[in-house]
């Protein structure tokens, strides 16, 4: 059957790969909106900058912090970066929240997102500035090169693709359980419904929402981590990206964290899928989807109506 539309099962498996890891990839990053949306009411545009930034942490890491701290031959590997990185822009974004954000949540919605877009703007230009838009390198770690060979169909699957869709996946799980599951993650969920209740309970909402921030952004930069070696760190990378996990993020429904993870992942599927019987128009279809969604239901497949 497949020999009759012109293709071949090798290539329908490597795009239903390529589909998995992208949606890998978006269902990460919406889930970072959701939770910061769902608790701070914010639409955070800086999000691509700091998926972005998490994978040039690890590339200045691996090649150019032993020349800043005179030992040349210093440098952090993959596997304390997929750490150390997401710390390091999760503490950023404490700060931002601390600093700027906080200021903004008596105001109309507009304000955060044109601060955080105001944000994702400045990130990138110094990028920019600092290493241009060319791209640079980042290594597969030495333990997940190479690939697994599936005989029957004559395809070799990249260890360290099939790491990324796991790791995620894992994340993305672990995620949901803590929020759908445990008592903070409750804390969580009334803090979006009402924050000011939940304080007269004791609880310290304002730490909650910093601690929430802060998480978000971590799960962007952990994602940057992941990407770097699949695709050139670049200061753009984030602003290709994000448009389309805006769109993952409405589709799904804003706020909702389950929609988020199935929203994203179907839809990588789906894009792959596209590529294989219609590549034209593959770098539409999640709009397509996105508007027909709107129609017949604005508050999105997995939101709860207003």
């Amino acid at each position: 059957m497949f020999e009759l539309l012109g293709i071949t099962p090798q290539g329908l498996v490597a795009q239903l790969l390529v589909g998995l890891i992208n949606g890998s990839f978006y269902a990460m990053l919406s889930l970072g909106l959701a939770i910061i949306f769902g608790l701070l009411n914010i639409i955070n545009f800086s999000h691509g900058a700091q998926y972005m930034l998490g994978a040039f942490a690890a590339w200045i890491g691996a090649t150019q912090l032993g020349a800043w701290i005179g030992n040349p031959e210093f440098s952090i590997g993959y596997w304390p970066a997929l750490v150390l990185s997401p710390l390091l822009i999760g503490a950023s974004g404490i700060v931002i929240e601390r600093t700027m954000l906080r200021r903004l949540y008596h105001l109309d919605p507009l304000y955060g997102l044109l601060l955080t877009f105001g944000l994702a703007l400045v990130i990138e230009g110094m990028f920019r500035h600092w290493y241009g838009i060319s791209g640079e390198n980042y290594e597969v770690p030495e333990s997940l090169t190479g690939a697994f060979r599936l005989e029957g169909i004559g395809l070799a699957l990249p260890k360290y693709r099939l790491w990324v869709v796991a790791a995620s996946l894992a994340v993305c799980f672990a995620s949901w359980v803590f929020i759908e599951r445990t008592k903070l993650g409750a804390y969580l969920r009334a803090g979006t419904e009402n924050p000011a209740l939940l304080q007269a309970f004791g609880v310290n909402v304002p730490l909650l929402i910093t601690a929430a921030y802060g998480y978000g952004v971590a799960l962007a930069a952990f994602a940057g981590v992941l990407a770097a070696p699949i695709f050139q760190v670049s200061p753009l990378m984030g602003s290709n990206l994000i448009i389309v996990v805006f769109a993952v993020v409405v589709i799904g429904g804003m706020g909702s964290i389950m929609g988020s993870i199935v929203t994203g992942i179907g839809l990588g599927l789906i894009e792959g899928l596209t590529k294989v019987f219609y590549a034209q128009a593959s770098d539409v279809v999640v709009f397509v989807i996105m508007a027909i969604v709107l129609l017949l239901r604005p508050a999105g497949l997995f939101g709860r109506e207003t």
